[in-house]
């Protein structure tokens, strides 16, 4: 079984390579930026390395591993316009770059070329994979529409935010596990263990990067932490300190999310301190410990050569408990 770095360069070399001759070039130029940006790649690596416990030719899923890169990187553009975001990966924004008007056209082609991309399907396997991940397109919609909602509600449930994570990140890991396996000819019962351990898997990540954006190490992270605390952002932490505060916390949390104009380092040292009274670091990583775990348990029940699984779960181990 090639390693995740093998199939990371596998992956990375594919899309360098995508070509883009259709008229007019100023619709697709914006896509192969967006597509040059980087990124972990995880999406098209784990549905490699799903087809990869059955099978040793990754390539042959390759246009479909890209397809939900392509379908993922659409996402983030119209993220980045939805939230007027400046910068990504420490580059301008598709709608800072050109404009509003172009994110949004040349987000919706590439969303078309990502269904493109994944019809041109290994046969016998079109329906199956059309279904799943148009559903999954679906599920991403409504977890983005919860989350837009929660940004005006303050008795956000840990429960309902569990399940905005779910459909909005958690489905297409999930969705690339389980194409990779449909693809590589799996049982059903593999398919849907891979299925659930992605789900899990999907949580314990989010969850990571609600702890980071916290107690991660600028220097790692790569960008500086406290932009969830700075907008009042509707977290896992956010939602169980509000939930467990006494009354002075809770008016000290009031305090900071209604400051008009706060410093910011002032109000990210204030929230985590009470974060810490709190102990909700340590919350937050019982959690994640808790998907690992069924992620894990889902994985060592599949049907496939041990050492290939052990590749997996390292992989999946190591997104979890990266520090960026």
């Amino acid at each position: 079984m090639k390693t995740p770095n093998e199939i990371l360069s596998l992956v990375n070399d594919y899309i360098s390579r995508l070509p883009y001759d259709r008229q007019p070039k100023s619709l697709y130029v914006p896509v192969a930026y967006t597509l040059s940006m980087g990124g972990k790649r995880i999406r098209p690596t784990l549905m490699l390395m799903a087809y990869a416990l059955y099978r040793d030719d990754p390539e042959r899923i390759l246009p479909q591993a890209c397809a939900l890169e392509t379908y993922h990187n659409f996402t983030l553009l119209h993220d980045d316009l939805m939230d007027q975001a400046p910068m990504r990966r420490g580059m301008p924004t598709v709608y800072k770059k050109w404009d509003a008007n172009t994110a949004v056209l040349s987000g919706d082609a590439m969303l078309s070329l990502a269904f493109q991309r994944m019809m041109d399907c290994p046969d016998g396997h079109l329906r199956d994979v059309m279904e799943l991940f148009t559903e999954t397109t679906l599920l991403i919609d409504e977890g983005q529409q919860y989350d837009m909602e929660f940004e005006t509600r303050n008795d956000v449930t840990e429960d309902e935010y569990l399940e905005m994570i779910r459909l909005k990140t958690s489905v297409l890991l999930a969705c690339a596990m389980k194409m990779g396996a449909l693809l590589a000819g799996a049982s059903a019962e593999d398919t849907r263990l891979l299925y659930a351990a992605g789900e899990a898997f999907g949580l314990a990540f989010q969850l990571q990067d609600d702890f980071l954006d916290v107690y991660g190490d600028p220097a790692v992270f790569g960008k500086s932490i406290g932009g969830d605390i700075l907008c009042n952002k509707k977290t896992f932490m956010l939602i169980n300190a509000l939930a467990r505060a006494d009354e002075a916390q809770r008016g000290e949390f009031n305090r900071w999310m209604t400051a008009s104009q706060p410093d910011p380092q002032e109000k990210i040292r204030a929230v985590t301190a009470l974060y810490d009274q709190l102990g909700i670091g340590a919350l937050a990583r019982q959690k994640m410990d808790h998907y690992a775990r069924q992620a894990m348990d889902c994985l060592q029940q599949v049907g496939a050569p041990d050492d290939n699984k052990q590749v997996l779960k390292e992989y999946l181990q190591g997104m979890i408990n990266r520090e960026k």
